[in-house]
């Protein structure tokens, strides 16, 4: 494999909060099954993304996707995901690696949580 594409969430103490993430790179794999998935969490969880970073490497990937998976582009996605991004890079200077915007910024993940949203009130007559 050369393609990696590596999933981050935040991460927390119980581990049923992971499940829908899980479930995610699950389908992923399903549907695209020569690209190499890793999950990984910001805090609280394991892999952390270098440890992830460096699975994907190890498989053979040249170069590797980051989606964060949240729902906007906080300090997190902006200062705490690069600097562990250059941890992989440093670690393996020719895999390329690139952070993706942010889950909920994606225009269609917006439109599908907002029809989700809807759908909560479309039966209802006060609406």
């Amino acid at each position: 494999m050369t393609q990696g594409l590596l999933l981050i969430a935040h991460g927390a103490r119980d581990p049923r909060w992971a499940l829908p993430f899980e479930d995610i790179a699950r389908r992923i794999r399903a549907q695209r099954p020569q690209v190499a998935v890793e999950l990984c969490f910001l805090e609280f969880m394991a892999p952390d993304l270098p440890a992830a970073g460096d699975r994907l490497a190890l498989a053979g990937c040249t170069s590797i996707a980051v989606l964060p998976l949240f729902l906007g582009a906080g300090g997190h996605v902006r200062q705490d995901l690069p600097r562990l991004i250059d941890i992989v890079a440093k670690r393996h200077p020719s895999l390329q690696i690139s952070l993706a915007q942010a889950v909920g910024e994606i225009d269609s993940v917006a439109a599908a949580m907002a029809n989700a949203a809807l759908a909560l009130v479309a039966d209802d007559p006060r609406a």
